[in-house]
């Protein structure tokens, strides 16, 4: 298929594939007339893009990923592939505390507004989401 098309169906812009053929991390085939042909290998590896910029991976990251899936299977390649992951797995890890404990200070702030004394309560509220602040700050969020 046609980048229109494929854009149109992964609901991406072609700017943005365009950009990711030009990071090398979607190569698909040439038609004689230069025409970019997305077969069913560009589509997988657009699908694992997408999950991938999900996930939080950097372009640089989804590059180094692609090298190493491309290579022999060796214990240096596993090793970079693990540490990556782990990595990531930490960013997430720190993402999904920094959300339950957002999600815990907005019921506080929601009950809080509830009783409609703002004045009184302005400062408890400011104090939670500062706190959120300071706790998102220390993750690099």
């Amino acid at each position: 298929m046609q980048i229109k098309d494929f854009s149109k169906k992964y609901k991406i812009q072609t700017d943005t594939i365009r950009y990711y053929e030009k990071e090398q991390i979607l190569k698909p085939k040439r038609r004689d007339n230069g025409y970019r042909e997305y077969d069913e290998d560009s589509e997988k590896q657009l699908q694992l893009i997408i999950v991938l910029k999900h996930l939080g991976f950097t372009i640089k990251e989804i590059q180094q990923l692609l090298i190493l899936k491309d290579k022999p299977i060796s214990a240096e390649c596993n090793n970079s592939t693990v540490w990556l992951i782990e990595q990531k797995l930490s960013n997430i890890d720190g993402k999904i505390q920094f959300y339950e404990q957002a999600s815990k200070t907005l019921k506080n702030v929601k009950e809080l507004i509830k009783e409609e004394k703002y004045t009184e309560n302005k400062e408890v509220i400011e104090d939670l989401l500062f706190e959120l602040f300071k706790s998102s700050d220390k993750r690099n969020l």
